[in-house]
């Protein structure tokens, strides 16, 4: 059962924050075994839903939250502010009610019901933005915001924050390589970019062969969320374009597809970005004789029921 931390200084605050760290990460990873099965290859997906908050970003928004702590620009009398899709916001929320630091979101009006009510539970402050400009209006309204009320806010941008990426370069691929010394491919979808970017980043430094591919939505009018259309989107300030071997598009008709794939032959209830995320998987495997393929699962369909129970 969680419970809220309650902190009376500075210094304890940061030990709170740290003892949260024993929440985050070290996810399982699941072997896709009927849903593919070609001798010589293999695919992984790391259930990322299984950690503190229920999704990946609960990497990144705890970085985030812990180095702003540290740097003292985050304190309990300070509200943390970002734009979010979601899962981001959901990881700050859930941060910060344990630690009673507030936390302000600016999310696009057409989040999933299931967000909305997760986030008004854990009391952040929701600001709801327009629906038609996405995450994009959203960081427009946060930065606004920021600018307005420097002293009230810690205005935390996950996408130029290189505590976004860093997460994962010091968490996410080590825990991949650890597990699989002999992956040989990595395949992650775009957003924030900051799992890709940092995964790709480590793995790329332990072992260069190691082939990464980026994915992306194929179309601006997507129903991937927390991904990127990065042509005609704001490309977030930390992705280094340089780090994938190749891109593949995704349509979001091939991950509502997959969702119901997954569910039939795996037991994995998938969002909507994490099908998305095996898609691309099967196609990368689908054309090798040998490897090891990994991607990411980042949440599963908790937030989505909606959606899966059309689907399902």
């Amino acid at each position: 059962m969680s419970t809220v931390i309650t902190s009376t200084s500075d210094e304890q605050l940061l030990k709170n924050v740290q003892l949260l760290g024993t929440q985050i990460g070290r996810t399982p990873l699941h072997r896709i075994s009927r849903l593919f099965n070609k001798p010589g290859v293999t695919i992984y997906a790391k259930k990322e839903w299984q950690q503190l908050a229920g999704s990946v970003k609960a990497r990144a928004g705890y970085a985030i939250f812990k180095a702003a702590i540290e740097n003292g620009s985050l304190t309990q009398q300070k509200a943390l502010l970002d734009a979010t899709s979601g899962n981001t916001g959901i990881a700050y929320a859930t941060i910060g009610h344990r630690l009673q630091v507030p936390v302000t979101l600016c999310l696009p009006e057409n989040a999933s019901p299931e967000r909305k009510e997760i986030l008004q539970s854990l009391g952040a402050d929701i600001i709801f933005t327009s629906r038609f400009e996405g995450t994009d209006g959203a960081q427009q309204v946060a930065k606004e915001l920021a600018d307005k009320s420097p002293d009230k806010y810690f205005y935390a941008d996950q996408y130029k924050n290189d505590n976004n990426w860093k997460a994962h370069y010091n968490s996410t691929a080590l825990e991949i390589f650890d597990a699989l010394p002999g992956i040989t491919h990595f395949i992650a979808g775009l957003g924030t970019t900051g799992t890709f970017t940092g995964t790709v980043r480590r793995l790329k430094a332990l072992n260069p062969a190691i082939h990464c591919t980026s994915l992306q939505p194929d179309n601006p009018l997507h129903g991937l969320e927390g991904w990127k259309h990065l042509e005609t989107a704001i490309v977030p300030g930390i992705y280094d374009s340089s780090l994938a071997d190749d891109s593949l598009e995704v349509g979001t008709e091939e991950a509502w597809e997959m969702i119901k794939a997954a569910y039939h032959y795996e037991n994995l209830l998938l969002s909507p970005s994490s099908a998305a995320n095996l898609v691309g998987a099967l196609r990368v495997a689908e054309k090798l004789d040998q490897g090891i393929v990994v991607t990411i699962l980042p949440d599963n369909a908790d937030k989505y029921k909606d959606i899966i129970k059309n689907l399902l």
